[in-house]
């Protein structure tokens, strides 16, 4: 049983089409990058996906003990966002706060995880520190410390490499694929970036004049046939 499903989605915004008859699936384990132009809808996508944006027609679903307070989000950082005034351990913690519910405090465990999590992404040494005032890569690591404390079972990812240097780039890519491989934890990126989509992703979305959806072997045989056909602004 697929963890998300999405069928026959069209989204947009203020009454304008961006995207139509869109569908597919992402099963537990899986990693699923989204791949298309500036402007195709995918950061759209994700944000329907997660309830913040309403499909103009189509419906998303969840399973296999899935639900959808249980997807921690990762999205692009605005410059607002980066001179953000708050420690790190309390930007970590924080992605609990939709469990809280009428508790106003975090629980021992919240707390142990948030621990556990800050550990796992290196950073445990920088919990003290201001937020603001780390690099792009610490940040990075921060919200993703983050929104592993709001799920352990899936992750979407917008463009979380955005600005790095390739070094620091690289060390995010395998942050995300150890947690996928080692822990199970699906994985859907949003990403400009196709070699690292052939590297790392098991399944590829395609979104653009024409849409794509297939494992990534099936997506290197796609491209290669609209190249023969002369359609080489496919990526």
């Amino acid at each position: 049983m697929a963890q998300l499903t999405c069928s026959d989605l069209t989204l947009g915004y203020e009454g304008q089409k961006i995207l139509s008859h869109l569908s597919f699936s992402v099963n537990k384990g899986d990693y699923l990058c989204i791949l298309g132009e500036n402007g195709s809808g995918k950061t759209t996508l994700m944000k329907t996906i997660l309830g913040l944006r309403k499909p103009m027609s189509g419906t998303i679903s969840v399973g296999d003990g899935l639900s959808r307070t249980e997807i921690g989000y990762l999205p692009q950082q605005t410059s607002i966002q980066r001179d953000f005034p708050a420690s790190v351990r309390e930007i970590v913690i924080s992605g609990f706060q939709s469990r809280l519910g009428f508790r106003p405090f975090y629980n021992k465990t919240e707390k142990k995880m948030a621990e556990q999590n800050m550990e796992l992404m290196g950073i445990s040494h920088l919990k003290k520190r201001c937020y603001r005032e780390l690099s792009g890569g610490q940040q990075q690591r921060v919200l993703l410390a983050r929104a592993l404390c709001a799920t352990q079972k899936m992750l979407l990812l917008d463009e979380p490499v955005a600005g790095l240097d390739p070094k620091v780039t690289e060390e995010m890519y395998e942050l995300i694929a150890r947690l996928n491989r080692e822990r199970g934890i699906t994985v859907m990126m949003i990403s400009h970036d196709i070699e690292a989509a052939m590297q790392y992703a098991t399944h590829i979305l395609h979104i653009g004049k024409e849409i794509f959806f297939g494992t990534r072997t099936k997506y290197l045989q796609y491209v290669a046939e609209k190249r023969k056909e002369g359609k080489h602004g496919i990526i």
